[in-house]
């Protein structure tokens, strides 16, 4: 009988450990939104950068044939 009251005790140990590992942050909803906005303009000037070399070495690889 001891041995099921110990298991018990075992699973909510661990289902509380579990509980624990989850990331949580401590900004706002519009703090949230902004670097969200902030991020996404940063890759779409990253994107734009790759897509101009990549259109310039396309016209360059061309232009030595």
């Amino acid at each position: 009988m001891a041995r099921g009251n110990q298991r018990e005790k075992a699973r909510e140990k661990n289902l509380k450990a579990q509980g624990n590992t989850g990331k949580k942050t401590n900004m706002t909803g519009s703090e949230f939104q902004k670097n969200k906005d902030d991020v996404a303009a940063i890759m779409r000037a990253k994107q734009a950068a790759a897509e101009a070399k990549k259109n310039g070495e396309g016209d360059s690889a061309a232009k030595k044939k």
